[in-house]
């Protein structure tokens, strides 16, 4: 069983009395179950209502949080996996491919993470290498072909920084998908669900809409590794997350991200079906909007949204105000 972040104790405690009594199976524990479920309920609202930065980046890294799998299994259908960048080989911690939404052909990728320690390994537990940038390029290409929206749900605590990724370009890889994706001519739809780690997030990140879970983060480092730098003491972790501002409300209060969407309470991992139907309102009503666009003003307001981040003052509109040269 996976290991509970140490706020949750008293959550388990609680579920694991309900479990007991459900299992005796008599009226008077059926009675008592109905309470302990209502007074759980309550203590997930008053625990999840305020969360630290600290406490919202262990619930990002929930290993029972919903990955990019599980979010094409209940938002997609027909989906059909594209494996490889035709220029090295295939990298299972991104998959990507072409799909169907409520009956629109799109194309879907995202960070893969493992459940268990097998899986864990075959995935790279998340963290991508310049063949699976290179791969969801591929992807994101082959939608522009053929006018097809592209929806990436962005789950990594970074791009992989081994050696091997270093020999085969992974700053180049990332650095090329960042140029990539600004012109292209389709509707991109960028979805925070966990860790939106560095560059290995902003690699698939570039999009006309950037949502965010309300318990995901989305920083240029992890805590852990922002502290080691700063202060040489990765224990001080909780302290850089609180000075990072990487929670959802902080990033929508900068302008990086444009919709937070509701977690049940407990977290995603907590009740996904309920996170499923609040993200998949968040998409139609977004594809709806950006689908209403030309491709030439979808390029200009993606272009204008990202110049813009960091200008105080500065608001990001649909509609670019004039046609005239760039800055």
């Amino acid at each position: 069983m996976a290991a509970e972040p140490d706020f949750e104790a008293p959550l388990v405690d609680l579920q694991k009395r309900i479990d007991e009594l459900v299992h005796k199976a008599d009226a008077a524990s059926a009675t008592e179950a109905a309470k302990l479920r209502l007074e759980l309920d309550r203590e997930r609202r008053s625990v999840y209502a305020g969360l630290t930065p600290w406490q919202k980046t262990l619930v990002a890294r929930h290993p029972n949080r919903p990955y990019t799998l599980d979010f094409i299994q209940a938002l997609f259908t027909e989906f059909t996996e594209i494996h490889g960048d035709r220029r090295y080989g295939d990298d299972p911690a991104l998959v990507g491919g072409l799909a169907l939404y409520k009956d629109r052909p799109v194309a879907v990728l995202g960070h893969q993470k493992g459940r268990d320690t097998k899986q864990k390994i075959y995935r790279n537990f998340g963290m991508t290498k310049p063949e699976g940038y290179r791969k969801a390029l591929r992807v994101m290409e082959l939608a522009a072909k053929f006018s097809r929206p592209i929806v990436t749900f962005v789950d990594t605590p970074g791009a992989y920084p081994g050696l091997d990724a270093e020999e085969r370009g992974q700053a180049e890889a990332i650095a090329f998908n960042l140029r990539s994706m600004a012109p292209l001519r389709v509707p991109i739809v960028v979805n925070v669900t966990g860790e939106g780690g560095s560059g290995g997030a902003l690699a698939v990140a570039v999009g006309d809409r950037v949502n965010m879970l309300e318990h995901a983060i989305y920083s240029v480092i992890s805590p852990e590794g922002c502290a080691s730098i700063l202060w040489r003491d990765a224990s001080r972790a909780e302290e850089a997350a609180i000075a990072m501002k990487i929670t959802a409300a902080d990033l929508k209060g900068f302008g990086i991200v444009d919709e937070i969407v509701p977690e049940p309470p407990g977290g995603a991992h907590a009740d996904p079906a309920s996170l499923f139907r609040s993200l998949d309102a968040v998409l139609e009503a977004q594809l709806r909007e950006l689908s209403a666009l030309s491709p030439d003003d979808l390029v200009e307001a993606r272009y204008r949204k990202f110049r813009d981040m960091g200008r105080p003052g500065r608001e990001f509109t649909e509609q670019p105000a004039s046609p005239g040269p760039r800055p």
